[in-house]
């Protein structure tokens, strides 16, 4: 079992990074979390056939998450997908699915299935609207879902925040157990996720140098788990492994070593600080 840090950067260009998606490869299946920018220009690099490409499973719905969720469509059926495109995420991804299918990029479909018969007729994609809880079981691997905060605590609307929902998820198989945290700050959702984990693949937005003004320390209380915290996360969790992603731009590694520096106060097992591609054993 591998996992791939296919893009470890945020919603900013990054010329260093794609935006933050992860790859877990299970012999011949490969699981997608998120589909943020240059995904499946990311998974051709790494060398993974993009017609392997079944499932997917997104945490939330910005568009640093999701903004290529239509090249993952589109150019999994063109590279050879055979069966259904199965998208499971939080409230409204159906919605979301159904409007890129349907509205947004409906004459691209048709024009596609209908001009260029040598892909053998669109492939449906199949979007779910899941809650915290077990999700998925094939009998090979099971998967389920909590519920992380990440911007709960920001001034929004109640409207807003009904329909507002950020998924961590644990996926389980051949023993192991790898935790994608989502993007959240410390919560009971992070912790049960992470509870053991063989690898952690954890949001860190800051080094604690760099919280140093008044946004960046309501970022790092609502919004994003930043190294002031990181290490107490996994140490809690019991990590064997943590991999560090969604990288604020910087323009070298000075802050990514003072990143290291912060986890290393808390934490004492092997620590990935995430660059797009990183290939992690499991």
């Amino acid at each position: 079992m591998e996992v791939i840090l296919l893009g470890t950067g945020g919603p900013r260009p990054d010329p260093r990074r794609m935006a933050t998606t992860t790859l877990i490869r299970l012999g011949e299946e490969n699981i997608l979390f998120d589909a943020g920018r240059g995904v499946m220009v990311q998974l051709s690099k790494a060398g993974v056939p993009l017609g392997a490409i079944n499932t997917v499973f997104l945490t939330h719905h910005h568009f640093d998450h999701i903004g290529a969720l239509y090249d993952v469509m589109l150019n999994s059926w063109m590279h050879g997908r055979k069966d259904d495109l199965h998208i499971y995420g939080p409230l409204d991804t159906e919605r979301l699915v159904n409007t890129l299918v349907t509205q947004v990029y409906d004459k691209d479909i048709a024009w596609r299935d209908q001009g260029e018969p040598t892909f053998g007729g669109w492939k449906p994609v199949v979007a779910t609207d899941i809650i915290p809880g077990p999700v998925l079981d094939t009998g090979r691997w099971k998967i389920s879902a909590e519920l992380v905060s990440h911007g709960d605590g920001l001034d929004m609307s109640p409207a807003f925040l009904a329909r507002w929902m950020c998924l961590g998820y644990r996926f389980e198989a051949e023993g192991k157990v790898i935790a994608i945290s989502g993007d959240t700050v410390p919560c009971p959702g992070l912790e049960r996720l992470a509870e053991g984990a063989d690898l952690l693949v954890q949001v860190c937005f800051l080094a604690t140098p760099e919280i140093n003004n008044d946004h960046f320390r309501r970022l790092a209380k609502y919004t994003l788990v930043c190294g002031d915290t990181v290490g107490k996360i996994a140490a809690k969790a019991g990590v064997k492994k943590l991999a560090l992603t969604h990288h604020r731009p910087r323009t070298d590694d000075t802050m990514l070593n003072a990143l290291l520096a912060d986890v290393r106060r808390d934490y004492s097992g092997p620590v990935v600080l995430g660059e797009d591609l990183t290939r992690i054993e499991v």
